[in-house]
């Protein structure tokens, strides 16, 4: 039986009331809902803030570079298709550096989820403008205000195909962490994209500013819809509507090449020779 303390690893270094904290909890309790120990998780992180989440998981981990979580990611699930893989960061992280990413791994479609921390501000490297920062906002990288229109995510998820788009909130756990586990047992990418107040660099995007506007969808409203996917996705302002906004099924990446089809790449036979040899042409 798995439990929540098989999961923890040491004391967060985040600032008081931040809003990773939740999202921490909402990440153990998915997976141990879904009885996944931590020797079957794998953790994906680039840098930032959110990136540091895994640090505080008991599970292997592989903290990479700033916006390359996917890649990595998508390589880990091909060699292993056993692991469960999360891959995690911030709206810097994933939607500004890793936006290239982001979009060929939707194409791809490998069987992984994606928690994207959403505070609209580049926090660990201390308040600049991130590709979801507001317009008008003021930051250290705009002093006069935002005047980039900001990326919405779901909507660039919603239009690619991804197979699985939410968003969530982190001041409603138990909600949060409902959407992780879909997420998690969804068959292709899943993209989660979490609301959370940053509370020393972001004064606009509070604690109160999300509930004063967050709505969850209801058991009538259909995500496989994708014109109403894409009405929902582009709500924001007075009302943000939270759950899960699209499904496509499709084929994943693994079950669509023919080389891991019948095993995966740990199962199929290497001559390190190969390895050899290329490691000689590079010292050259």
């Amino acid at each position: 039986m798995v439990r929540i303390e098989d999961y923890s690893n040491g004391k967060p270094a985040w600032c008081p009331g931040c809003g990773n904290y939740s999202i921490l909890e909402a990440v153990k309790k998915a997976l141990v809902k879904l009885e996944i120990g931590p020797n079957q998780v794998l953790m994906v992180s680039g840098i930032g803030q959110a990136a540091k989440l895994p640090h505080y998981m008991k599970c292997n981990l592989f903290n990479g570079l700033h916006g390359r979580t996917l890649p990595v990611a998508t390589g880990a699930k091909i060699v292993n298709p056993n692991l469960t893989v999360l891959a995690v960061g911030g709206d810097g992280d994933g939607y500004g550096e890793g936006g290239n990413h982001l979009i060929h791994t939707i194409r791809r479609n490998p069987h992984i989820t994606y928690l994207v921390h959403d505070n609209q501000i580049y926090g660990l490297t201390k308040g600049q403008a991130s590709p979801t920062t507001e317009e008008g906002i003021i930051t250290k990288t705009t002093p006069i205000g935002t005047f980039v229109r900001r990326l919405n995510p779901i909507a660039l998820a919603i239009s690619l195909g991804a197979s699985f788009v939410a968003r969530g909130f982190c001041g409603d756990i138990e909600h949060l962490s409902e959407l992780i586990s879909n997420g998690i047992q969804n068959k292709g990418f899943s993209l989660i994209d979490i609301l959370q107040p940053c509370v020393t660099f972001n004064r606009i995007n509070t604690w109160n500013w999300y509930r004063e506007r967050i709505y969850k969808l209801n058991d009538q409203y259909d995500p496989t819809d994708k014109i109403m996917a894409f009405r929902k996705a582009l709500e924001w302002g007075k009302k943000i509507p939270i759950g899960v906004i699209y499904k496509e099924k499709r084929v994943t990446y693994e079950d669509q090449n023919p080389k891991l089809i019948d095993k995966s790449l740990k199962e199929q036979p290497h001559d390190m020779k190969i390895f050899e040899t290329i490691l000689d042409d590079f010292a050259i």
